[in-house]
């Protein structure tokens, strides 16, 4: 592992994500991620949050989130190849790739002991790293996500996948970027400038928005779609998490992830936590930082095992 210099030099925003960060191998391209220790004297290495992101977003949308758990976890935020600060490579990954990059980077950390929490995307990359390997992980906090064949696919989503139309507008003209700092809160005055100007920072040209595009060109409609099997994997081994803890945070107001996709996994989690906010979108994390950073470590803390040193 080598530690390297944030390679975006964004004054606004960058304040706002004060983290070192590290960058690994992986397949041949650097692989971007944050490795936050715990900042309380006593604090052990044993209990590690994993953030995985979604599209079109990347390791800056956990900040208030690493803020509120870097005092007594170790916390760990990658950006997939193709987003944030790691490589974007002329290639186009499908989930099956993106589940396999998410493993390199937690055996190469030897992660334990993971508190896996996942958004958008990230859910489905995320879960499917853990069944993988299950043994690492102890518990889920799953916004607004989903790791399931889609039963629908919102319009403005269909839209996008166009392939002449959808990649000039979400890979030339940022449209989809653009679009969800204001569908994916519900915010009055919306975000603000830094932060707006964080969410964009990494995807300021026609090739670094590459995985923009193609994030939506696997969202499966068919069982022809390489990435449906994909999914029906994850689906079916689902429940082999069931014995562990899971939380699952939704924003009520979502019009890609719905309140039925939560009620998806409520019938395959049947004993999760459920806390629903019904005044916050997509961005649930956007919308209620300070009480969704509360939640997740209220839980985290109250699953922690006895030879774990829980958050207070």
């Amino acid at each position: 592992m080598t530690q390297t210099a944030s390679t975006i030099d964004a004054p606004p925003w960058r304040a706002l994500y004060p983290f070192q960060s590290y960058q690994t191998d992986v397949e041949g391209w650097k692989y971007h991620y944050l490795d936050e220790p715990p900042s309380s004297s006593g604090a052990g290495q044993s209990e590690t949050v994993l953030c995985v992101h979604g599209n079109p977003t990347w390791s800056f949308h956990w900040r208030t989130l690493i803020a509120a758990c870097r005092d007594r976890c170790r916390v760990v935020a990658p950006d997939h190849l193709g987003c944030g600060l790691s490589d974007k490579p002329p290639l186009d990954f499908r989930l099956a790739d993106r589940i396999r990059h998410l493993t390199t980077l937690v055996e190469s950390l030897d992660l334990h002991n993971i508190t896996l929490v996942a958004h958008d995307w990230g859910g489905a990359i995320g879960l499917g790293a853990a069944l993988k390997a299950p043994e690492r992980y102890a518990r889920f906090v799953l916004l607004n996500t989903g790791a399931f064949r889609p039963w629908f696919i919102p319009w403005r989503i269909r839209v996008c996948r166009t392939p002449v139309v959808g990649r000039l507008a979400l890979q030339g003209a940022n449209l989809f970027s653009l679009a969800a700092l204001r569908m994916t809160t519900t915010r009055p005055a919306g975000l603000s400038s830094a932060v707006q100007a964080g969410y964009l920072a990494p995807y300021d040209c026609w090739s670094a928005r590459r995985a923009v595009y193609q994030f939506v060109r696997d969202i499966p409609l068919s069982a022809s779609h390489p990435t449906w099997q994909t999914l029906e994997t994850i689906e079916s081994q689902l429940p082999t998490l069931c014995e562990k803890p899971v939380q699952l945070i939704w924003g009520m107001q979502d019009w890609c992830f719905t309140p039925a996709c939560l009620d998806k996994f409520v019938e395959i989690f049947p004993t999760a936590e459920v806390v629903r906010h019904d005044q916050a979108g997509h961005w649930v994390l956007e919308d209620l930082p300070e009480q969704v950073c509360a939640e997740i470590r209220d839980f985290i803390g109250r699953h922690s095992r006895p030879d774990d040193l829980a958050i207070e």
